[in-house]
């Protein structure tokens, strides 16, 4: 037991020092966020900022069949142009439909999420990644509520 406790200890120190590149004085993080943000100069202070009026819908209860759809609107609230590049529901029967246009600063845009429920019956908790130019790259919004069988 001791052997293999000492085994995976000393793996591990291994592993970190493999990571570890001498003379690489940049923070890693920067690296990551100015990857994310598609640029090199680009930083948090000055980077696009998603701000949700409200980041989940209740459609309240529905029929199943039928289709209900969600304005999320937002605001650029960060000090350059707002892109987003993607936008993916956590289900075939839901779909969202963005901007293709930059959001400058102040601006305010629209994601419209159309949920179909045919097929579906019981709670529901449709979960939409946005992906978009800011830090973190990655926003999400939720639209919730509940499918009545016929």
């Amino acid at each position: 037991m001791k052997k293999l406790f000492l085994s995976l200890i000393t793996a591990g120190l291994l592993l970190s020092a493999c990571n570890h590149t001498p003379g690489n004085t940049s923070n890693a993080a920067d690296s990551t966020a100015n990857k994310t943000a598609g640029t090199t100069t680009a930083n948090a202070a000055n980077a696009p900022l998603m701000k949700f009026e409200k980041e989940s819908h209740d459609f309240g209860k529905i029929k199943q069949g039928d289709k209900v759809s969600y304005d999320f609107k937002f605001t650029n609230n960060g000090k350059s142009p707002l892109i987003i590049t993607d936008a993916v529901a956590s289900c075939g029967c839901t779909t969202p439909e963005w901007l293709k246009t930059p959001v400058k600063p102040g601006e305010s845009g629209v994601i419209k999420v159309v949920f179909n429920s045919a097929g579906k019956t019981g709670l529901q908790d449709k979960q939409i990644t946005i992906t978009a130019n800011t830090i973190p790259a990655q926003n999400m919004v939720h639209l919730i509520g509940e499918v009545l069988t016929k």
